[in-house]
């Protein structure tokens, strides 16, 4: 499920926040990454449980309908499409989805009021009008609806940010790339593959020798950072005439210091590749000249590790 871009994000954060105290052990600091990984996964299931409430929302706004006093024609005899989706029942009828979600004690149900105004949201789009009157049902049909709901209705939303960020500490900014997952799986599940949970890290989807554990790419990752961080902000204070010495633990220094981590501790990734990484990352966590900086200063000082022979490339295409 994670990726290494995603991956260095999390370490990134963990070695940011560890450095801002200044009182973070190591293996605190290895268990907040931990923590910090699992979360992404748990936000994905928490997500994808919307489904059901939402679909519960649709039946219940039906049956009230129904039971008017004097209801109109359309209300005795609705389109219950959205209400009858396979896709609900077969998320609740699922062993493995169920006992998972069970077990992390999630539930909508503090935050019906919210879901209820995402129903009105979804029943005025235009999405949904094609939905109901396509003349298709199918279970892919119902996946394809439900992409566009999470797409449209929770991506940008600022109140399910703030749910989130009430929720846990992790999942302020992991929402894009967990919907990203639900929307594979909705694809997936359109074409008649059963719902898994995901492996946490990408590399437990490969086989072979040459597969390299994400999850101790990460965890090395931030041990190397870690323990050589003094010596490495060192460095690029050295290597920056107008870096202020007051800012030594900011966005810019952490990403540098990672990425020399990386080009010293990891032999078989292309340092090309390292420094590509880290100027991406800094564009959503630094300034608006934090990708110049970045890049300028990180080229600078692997120029100077490689010369002291510290960095070592080996590998097909590395040598």
């Amino acid at each position: 499920m994670l990726n290494r871009r995603i991956l260095r994000i999390k370490v990134f954060k963990t070695l940011y926040g560890s450095e801002l105290k200044g009182n973070s052990s190591l293996a605190e600091a290895e268990t907040q990454l931990e923590s910090s990984c699992e979360a992404t996964r748990d936000l994905y299931l928490f997500m994808l449980g919307a489904v059901s409430p939402l679909t519960a929302i649709a039946a219940e706004k039906i049956s009230a309908a129904r039971n008017k006093f004097n209801p109109t024609e359309e209300e005795r005899n609705p389109n219950t499409k959205f209400a009858d989706n396979a896709l609900a029942g077969i998320l609740d009828e699922d062993p493995d989805f169920q006992k998972i979600y069970k077990k992390k004690k999630f539930t909508w149900e503090p935050y019906d009021l919210f879901l209820r105004k995402v129903y009105a949201s979804i029943t005025s789009s235009k999405y949904y009008s094609h939905y109901m009157n396509s003349g298709e049902s199918s279970l892919k049909e119902d996946c394809r609806f439900f992409r566009h709901v999470f797409e449209e209705e929770f991506a940008d939303s600022e109140e399910m940010s703030q749910i989130l960020e009430s929720m846990s500490i992790y999942w302020g900014e992991d929402l894009p790339y967990s919907l990203s997952y639900v929307c594979k799986t909705l694809d997936a599940m359109g074409k008649g593959v059963r719902w898994s949970l995901p492996p946490l890290y990408l590399s437990e989807t490969r086989k072979g020798e040459d597969v390299e554990d994400d999850r101790l790419f990460a965890r090395n990752l931030l041990r190397a950072s870690y323990v050589n961080f003094g010596k490495y902000a060192g460095m690029v204070s050295e290597s920056a005439s107008n870096w202020d010495n007051d800012r030594m633990v900011s966005t810019d220094m952490c990403l540098i210091v990672m990425g020399m981590a990386e080009a010293v501790a990891f032999p078989t990734i292309p340092v090309k590749v390292t420094i590509n990484e880290y100027v991406e990352i800094s564009k959503y966590f630094g300034t608006p000249k934090s990708k110049i900086f970045v890049n300028g200063i990180l080229d600078k000082v692997i120029q100077r590790l490689s010369s002291e022979g510290k960095v070592v490339k080996s590998g097909k295409g590395l040598i």
